[in-house]
């Protein structure tokens, strides 16, 4: 089986200029978890995942607990994450694949890497995106586990 065959077609994906809460809208709403990042021409420049805006919005939960001090900076530091674009926040070396790799090797390098996705690209463009449920799914469907043991094992 090949990435082309389990791979999401055509996926959202988010210009590096967008507004970080532009990037957190649109996860939001269509339910993602990771955006390729694309320029004027869908060349691939990064990748920007849930995990990447949390780390940038994290900083005004912990406000609360600094010193007043603490809380002035804190609150400066919330006025420029309003200013923050997703070129700010996004992974620039992303690992991709391409749609004739073998989709074992693909998830070998997930597993590897310790990624929840790869953007699929074909000259540099991007032609899809393969998640973990991607490859979940696809393993499901062939029947590959040929009996599940209800303790938590595959055999």
């Amino acid at each position: 089986m090949k990435v082309k065959d389990v791979m999401a077609k055509d996926p959202i994906s988010i210009d590096p200029d967008a507004p970080v809460g532009t990037a957190l809208e649109v996860m939001r709403t269509k339910r993602v978890r990771h955006l390729p990042v694309v320029d004027e021409g869908s060349r691939l420049v990064g990748i920007v995942t849930d995990r990447d805006l949390r780390q940038a919005a994290f900083a005004p939960v912990v406000e609360e607990y600094l010193s007043a001090r603490g809380q002035r900076r804190m609150r400066h530091m919330g006025e420029s994450l309003e200013n923050l674009r997703v070129r700010d926040v996004m992974t620039w070396a992303v690992t991709t694949t391409h749609p004739e790799s073998p989709l074992a090797h693909a998830a070998l390098i997930m597993s590897e890497s310790r990624v929840g996705s790869l953007p699929v690209v074909d000259g540099g463009q991007l032609v899809g995106l393969l998640t973990e449920h991607d490859v979940l799914k696809a393993v499901g469907q062939r029947g590959d586990v040929s009996e599940f043991d209800p303790e938590g094992s595959l055999r």
